[in-house]
């Protein structure tokens, strides 16, 4: 999948589309209008720049996702690893650690998403 990359109002923009989804054009206008002062033609541009990007679409006015916010952060976080860290997990895992130290009950997180990835 194609590298996605939003700037913060972009990000900020989606967020609400999520949250409201499925949400007609006319209501996210009015949600960017109090938001972010937005008017009409800013609101349909960055709508229309999301859509380009893949992530949702605007199907006769009604705006639903392509990608969920789930689906998204998760395509974000594989790519972060893959350009910070040459796709290394443990690498990643081991800077992540090595300036904070786990809890007991987030190590043990961990062990259970191990441990269901490694049955998949």
């Amino acid at each position: 999948m194609a590298e996605i990359q939003l700037g913060v109002i972009e990000a900020r923009f989606a967020e609400m589309i999520w949250e409201h989804e499925p949400v007609t054009s006319s209501e996210l206008v009015k949600l960017a209008a109090e938001a972010f002062t937005w008017k009409r033609t800013t609101t349909h541009t960055v709508l229309k720049r999301l859509c380009e990007k893949g992530l949702f679409q605007n199907n006769k006015g009604t705006v639903t996702c392509l990608m969920t916010r789930q689906q998204f952060y998760s395509l974000q976080s594989r790519q972060f690893v893959e350009n910070t860290f040459d796709g290394s997990l443990p690498a990643f895992i081991a800077a992540f650690t090595k300036s904070s130290t786990l809890t007991p009950q987030e190590a043990e997180e961990i062990r259970k998403m191990i441990d269901k990835a490694e049955e998949r």
